[in-house]
């Protein structure tokens, strides 16, 4: 069992954490037609809209209420006010999801009451939902935001069906925010070989998958849309992936009795497996031949890669299910896992195969990396990587200087191997052969030097 401890700095140097807000508009940029709104000053939608637009290289949907040092102490009723009506008389979108900031947070502002006042001000917004989530910058990290904005969706969106409309082929997939609109795709057609019909929410997949629009829209390019999420309950089961996700199943099952099941990972062979063997059991279909091929070339890829994952020292830092995926599937294929920094306390870090779990920064990975064969975080590692002359492989969010970071693969057999692939060359591109320069051979000693150490 891994120790969790927390860095002691008096301050963070080369950030690794990133706000919850962002990881929460983020959620909302999976919902076809919808507005994230950022409920703080420009300087924090700003920050957001930079960081999306150089990983996904996309158009980016996001607002703000542009509060000011005077509306921030006297309150942001009117700030919000004022926002929602333009973004709704502009854009008409289908939601809105207002996600709060550290300085909202720290005034107190009742979202929810201002809401209630506005709507009843301003029938114009009765067609839109309206979805607020608490977000402080100060507590929990990226993931924290994207759980906490899914678990507020399902709690305002999802209509209670009534228990003969469950649909037998409906399956509701929670996906975490570790998983890249190429991740979903993958498991969209792994679902619909089993003749499942898969909800993804939210689904990125449609809306930052990379895709040229027909026309220009100011809110997001597609997605899973609000009728879709309203008819959810009539599902017959829930996956969720990784443990962020838990509090939304949960949720979702007391709000539509529609039971969940949760996957800490769908990344290695038995994670696979396991996913596998349970859509088979729910959906009495067997395991397609396509499927066991895949398998089967993983397996032939594991026996070609582990001469190279064989006792390599790996570091690592990342979001706590990003941590908990990479690192179990480096410890399986024969890796040392040296060095973990994660950004929030979890319930999976124990588990993480390492002696101990560090939230901090990347610095502390930095200075914990010397000796290490990899170092695998996202695109701010970088420096690191090269001040220590240490293989790097990018992985998360940002990843702001490679191409295709959104369509990147990890999921299911494919992109297990995949990933094996990717990391193996690596390995293999930084191995280092001995020459006739380095390679000295072990001279015989002489007749008289063993005589005279016989005498001794």
């Amino acid at each position: 069992m891994a120790r969790v401890t927390i860095s002691e700095k008096y301050c963070t140097v080369n950030p690794l954490k990133m706000s919850p807000s962002i990881g929460a508009a983020l959620a909302f940029m999976g919902v076809d037609n919808s507005m994230p709104l950022l409920h703080g000053s420009q300087g924090c939608t700003s920050f957001g809209l930079v960081l999306f637009v150089r990983h996904f290289r996309e158009a980016i949907p996001m607002q703000t209420t542009a509060m000011s040092e005077v509306a921030t102490v006297l309150g942001g009723l009117d700030n919000l006010e004022q926002a929602l009506v333009n973004i709704a008389g502009r854009t008409e979108p289908a939601l809105i999801g207002i996600c709060t900031t550290g300085i909202s947070e720290i005034k107190g502002d009742d979202l929810r009451g201002f809401l209630k006042l506005i709507r009843a001000n301003h029938p114009e917004l009765d067609d839109i939902a309206l979805v607020d989530v608490s977000t402080p910058d100060f507590q929990g990290a990226f993931q924290d935001g994207w759980a906490a904005a899914v678990t507020r969706m399902v709690e305002e969106l999802i209509e209670i069906p009534q228990f003969e409309s469950r649909l037998s082929r409906r399956i509701n997939v929670l996906p975490g925010c570790h998983m890249t609109p190429g991740d979903i795709d993958e498991l969209r057609d792994i679902f619909e070989a089993f003749s499942l019909d898969p909800i993804f929410l939210p689904d990125l997949s449609g809306s930052l998958d990379g895709h040229i629009p027909t026309e220009f829209t100011p809110t997001s390019l597609g997605g899973i849309s609000v009728e879709r999420i309203r008819r959810m309950g009539s599902a017959c089961w829930t996956v969720a992936i990784g443990e962020q996700m838990r509090g939304a199943a949960i949720t979702l099952e007391h709000h539509t009795s529609v039971p969940y099941k949760l996957f800490g990972r769908l990344t290695g062979l038995a994670a696979c497996d396991e996913l596998m063997g349970f859509l088979s059991e729910i959906s009495g279909v067997p395991v397609p031949k396509k499927y066991r091929r895949q398998r089967s070339q993983l397996i032939d890829a594991m026996l070609d890669g582990h001469f190279y994952f064989g006792g390599k020292r790996v570091a690592i830092a990342a979001e706590p299910d990003l941590l908990f995926t990479m690192s179990h599937w480096l410890h399986e294929m024969g890796c040392k896992i040296q060095v973990a920094v994660t950004t929030a306390e979890s319930p999976v870090l124990e588990s993480i195969p390492v002696d101990e779990v560090l939230l901090g920064d990347l610095e502390d990975l930095e200075m914990r990396s010397v000796g290490a064969d990899l170092i695998v975080t996202h695109s701010h590692g970088r420096q690191a990587a090269e001040r220590l002359q240490i293989p790097f492989y990018r992985i998360g969010i940002p990843v702001f200087d490679r191409l295709g970071a959104g369509q990147q693969v990890t999921v299911g057999y494919r992109g297990t191997r995949n990933l094996i692939f990717d990391v193996g060359n690596l390995f293999m591109a930084n191995t280092h052969e001995p020459t006739p320069e380095t390679w000295i051979p072990k001279r015989p000693q002489s007749n008289n030097l063993v005589t005279l150490q016989l005498l001794q």
